[in-house]
């Protein structure tokens, strides 16, 4: 039996799994299985500038080839900073692997620098979360932990590593140790029989398209079945790009704010919904009673604790979704059913009830920006989006034609996942023209992360949104709060009539320079005044990328061109109207829009 460190066989099942790449830091606590990284020289490694950086680029990276993404911290502090993408991946099912030091064994418990139990702290947004103590331990906690993150509904884990652990040897024959069997879940056949049944009997059978068939490369046999049958398709935010937008029968998305009109009207005139893989959670669903309705819901989800959790199924399917799609259809062949007319009704009513883009407004309407995003880029595009105004805009109005081309985070919404994700997808997809949707305070939060795309030559296209202001926060104060407060970013270039407020207990500004002030809520920045805080353009330039300033709409086109043509990573701070509203409502009946 060869003998070898137990990091060296760590990093032969890694290997051995597919991987190729991890995103990581290297620090003291980790440096033994960095050691093995080196010596066998078979995965690339790109050295990351913060940790929560490196596991969104593992993130994205994840989603775009829908493969284990894998990062790497140090001890204390180091893989703390995990916990963020942690809970991301856990709640949009992302099977990310987070390979963490720790100090030795015997310091544990102890306070030590950098000792922290990472293994309990992220237990609630992992699947699972080992600290490995004994050397001989180590290929089978990798091994299994692949399983756990494939099998069943997919999510990340955690391999917590002692230095002693690290350092230890172990007898171990990679020829002998394949990769755990990954079981999934099939359908009841009675199950399936009835769900066709219900699906036959119904008046106005709808078919909703989750991000879970997009997980389960099942957007094939959804897409058969609804053809078959003609049923009308919607999509829950994180199913965009699952089915063409295009499609005959893609009526559009539906939510409370990531929606489109014609997604959310055909759904609530629908009589019975065939649920796929989604979660119903509640910006999707808006108010329940709306939702529910007096409609029948047949609900397929690989997790049970999904089914009945925020509606409770006429029928329930616990199953894998290809697989259950893939009975389905078998179900139909056996009972040979006839294909239906063809419904042309789905796509009149998308186009008709599409918003408007076509502003020719300065400053640039938001809305104008996706236009010339969905006329200048192709479906084989990679999109990449965080939470903000500049992701329900996007999702409203951008135009997606496949699968694993949209790239979102839709249950944790951590600002600055999207720029190192976006770095993680392209290098995932060297082949694909990667491009990032970002508002002008969530670049802000991961922007350390852009000299690594530099580094490694990863040229991606990153489109600010830049308002100068918290745009969904702004908007969430103006309707729910009635104030326009700590949401300003721009703080150059104020105007003479604005008011500056001295808060109790602070001293006025000194008119010599000593004093800082707040400023308050009553501050008014005038549109034709250029001033503006954070240049994103000497940033990107500081960072060896490239970027430019567009304030005309007619110049954005060539903008994406000069970005695309450049083969470097390229920042574009496209200035729109500061206050534009995004269309959202409490909920699917109640929508507010605006233009």
């Amino acid at each position: 039996m060869p003998r070898m460190t137990a990091m060296n066989a760590a990093v032969k099942i890694l290997e051995n799994e597919g991987v190729r790449h991890i995103f990581g830091i290297p620090g003291a606590g980790i440096l033994p299985f960095y050691q093995a990284l080196k010596d066998q020289g078979t995965i690339n490694h790109l050295l990351c500038r913060h940790e929560e950086g490196a596991i969104h680029m593992a993130d994205g990276y994840a989603r775009a080839i829908g493969t284990v993404g894998v990062c790497t911290a140090t001890s204390g502090p180091g893989a703390s900073n995990f916990v963020t993408g942690l809970y991301t991946a856990q709640v949009d099912s992302i099977p990310v692997l987070a390979i963490t030091g720790q100090n030795v064994k015997a310091q544990l418990g102890r306070e030590a620098f950098q000792a922290v139990d990472i293994a309990a702290i992220v237990k609630p947004v992992t699947k699972k979360a080992y600290c490995v103590q004994e050397p001989a331990m180590v290929p089978w906690a990798f091994r299994e932990a692949f399983r756990i993150m494939k099998e069943g509904r997919p999510g990340p884990v955690l391999i917590d590593l002692p230095l002693d652990v690290q350092k230890g040897e172990i007898e171990y024959d990679p020829e002998t140790d394949p990769q755990l069997p990954i079981f999934r879940t099939p359908p009841d056949r009675k199950q399936v029989e009835k769900a066709l049944d219900m699906l036959l009997a119904a008046e106005k059978p709808l078919m909703l398209l989750g991000g879970g068939v997009i997980l389960a490369d099942a957007c094939e046999d959804f897409v058969k079945i609804a053809e078959i049958l003609q049923i009308p398709v919607v999509s829950s935010y994180m199913g965009k790009g699952g089915i063409p937008w295009n499609h005959p029968l893609m009526a559009g998305q539906v939510g409370i704010q990531c929606n489109s009109r014609s997604g959310n009207q055909t759904f609530l005139e629908s009589s019975l919904v065939l649920a796929v893989g989604a979660r119903f959670n509640d910006r999707h669903t808006g108010a329940i009673n709306v939702y529910k309705g007096n409609r029948k819901f047949i609900h397929v989800d690989v997790d049970p604790g999904q089914l009945g959790k925020n509606i409770m199924p006429d029928l329930g399917i616990c199953a894998d979704a290809k697989l259950t799609l893939q009975a389905l259809l078998e179900e139909i062949k056996r009972r040979s059913v006839k294909a239906a007319p063809a419904n042309r009704e789905i796509a009149e009513l998308r186009t008709k009830m599409e918003r408007k883009t076509d502003y020719d407004d300065i400053p640039i309407k938001p809305q104008r920006v996706f236009r010339e995003i969905n006329e200048f880029f192709d479906d084989e595009t990679v999109f990449v989006t965080c939470i903000g105004l500049n992701q329900i805009w996007s999702a409203q109005l951008q135009t997606i034609s496949k699968p694993r081309h949209y790239l979102d985070c839709g249950g944790a919404g951590p600002l600055g996942w999207d720029l190192p994700a976006a770095i993680g997808a392209k290098v995932a997809r060297p082949d694909k023209a990667v491009v990032q949707v970002v508002g002008d305070y969530g670049f802000q939060f991961c922007m350390e992360e852009l000299p690594v795309a530099v580094m490694y030559k990863v040229p991606f296209v990153c489109i600010v949104l830049n308002n100068g202001y918290l745009g969904l926060i702004r908007q969430a104060e103006k309707f729910n709060y009635d104030m326009n407060f700590g949401v300003q970013l721009w703080y150059d270039g104020m105007t003479e009539s604005a008011s500056l407020d001295t808060p109790p207990g602070m001293t006025p500004a000194d008119p010599e320079g000593g004093v800082d002030v707040a400023v308050s809520a009553k501050v008014r920045f005038e549109p034709e005044n250029q001033g503006r805080g954070f240049d994103f353009v000497k940033f990107a330039d500081a960072c060896g990328a490239k970027g430019e300033r567009v304030t005309d709409p007619n110049e954005i086109k060539a903008a994406l061109r000069r970005a695309v043509d450049s083969g470097v990573p390229y920042v574009i701070d496209i200035i729109i109207e500061r206050e534009t509203d995004a269309s959202m409502g409490v909920a699917i009946d109640a929508i507010k829009e605006f233009e």
